[in-house]
């Protein structure tokens, strides 16, 4: 099995993230590290995909100011979405081409990731046509999303990823339209239990259903140890 560094990051800042997986990215183009998943929550953040739309943004930026919400251009594939406390945000660095050429394969299987986690809550959640991310039944009918995805990929190594809302305060998701899809609502595992569920419980299990998925070999690794190699990855960055 191949392996793969899972590194839990904490709370990072949305642009220190962007700026470690492009080192990243750089670094296992030239096989300089091995695979790995980056695991944070971000502060209040609105990030703008490749193919957004602006308009999707409901708020001013006195209204974002006074809330304390950070907005972002970002080149992941996608609309607009919210990151905040309480999401689990993955982002693999993974050569695809050692794993498998297809960009569509990969982001189902990052939905299944999320479809299983799920699961262990008893919860079902599934896919929508012709929609990314993983959905479940609302109470009043429809569907409401408990997952999102956005991706990238340069020279089959990929970034950005997944978020998976765990106890996310839902009330700014009524700052955009969420993912550019009008008249559907995000939803959160606190609020379809209707309990406190630790993020580390359901952390572990993300890690785990991640590397079944991708039949990768999971080692942790800290911050600490990524930002000691941070200088030897800029140095590869510098010239891949």
């Amino acid at each position: 099995m191949k392996e793969c560094l899972v590194v839990e990051l904490g709370q990072i800042g949305y642009a220190a993230a962007c700026a470690l997986q492009r080192v990243l990215v750089a670094a296992r183009k030239a096989d300089a590290v091995p695979d790995v998943l980056l695991l944070c929550e971000h502060p209040h953040v609105i990030t703008l995909g490749r193919n957004g739309k602006r308009e999707h943004l409901l708020a001013s930026e006195q209204l974002l100011r006074q809330m304390g919400v950070e907005f972002c251009e970002s080149d992941r594939g996608g609309d607009i979405t919210y990151h905040g406390p309480g999401q689990i945000v993955g982002y693999p660095i993974l050569k695809l081409s050692e794993i498998r050429r297809d960009v569509g394969w990969y982001v189902r299987q990052l939905e299944e990731v999320m479809i299983r986690t799920s699961a262990d809550f008893s919860l079902t959640a599934t896919r929508l046509k012709g929609m990314t991310g993983i959905w479940v039944d609302a109470a009043g009918g429809g569907k409401e999303k408990l997952g999102a995805i956005g991706v990238h990929l340069s020279r089959w190594v990929t970034s950005h990823g997944f978020a998976y809302n765990v106890s996310t305060d839902l009330r700014y998701f009524d700052l955009i339209v969420p993912c550019g899809l009008n008249g559907k609502q995000a939803t959160s595992l606190e609020k379809l239990l209707g309990r406190v569920v630790p993020r580390e419980d359901v952390a572990s299990r993300v890690t785990s259903h991640f590397g079944d998925i991708f039949g990768l070999e999971l080692h942790a690794a800290t911050r600490e140890q990524i930002e000691q190699s941070y200088g030897a990855l800029n140095e590869v960055s510098a010239h891949a």
